[in-house]
């Protein structure tokens, strides 16, 4: 179910200009779909939402975000890391 919110998410972001580049609207679906799959269970994980709709929620905002929210969640996560560390 996250991978479908995912996928929704991608599509909506790629609005009307996409028709022109293929390789960039592949791209761009891919990733938002994948960022969907693997970065929601961390992500609710983090957060502790145990809610599926919630859940589902958050893989369709990562499938509008895609890239974009991988290297939010991944800053945020690494940051934590390495204050930690020190």
């Amino acid at each position: 179910m996250q991978s479908i919110a995912g996928l929704f998410g991608s599509l909506l972001l790629l609005g009307k200009g996409s028709a022109q580049n293929i390789k960039q609207t592949f791209f761009a679906i891919i990733t938002g779909v994948a960022s969907a799959n693997y970065i929601t269970p961390v992500v609710c994980s983090a957060l502790s939402i145990s809610e599926t709709n919630y859940q589902n929620g958050v893989a369709f905002i990562l499938g509008f975000l895609g890239l974009k929210g991988v290297e939010a969640v991944a800053k945020r996560f690494f940051k934590e890391k390495i204050d930690a560390d020190n």
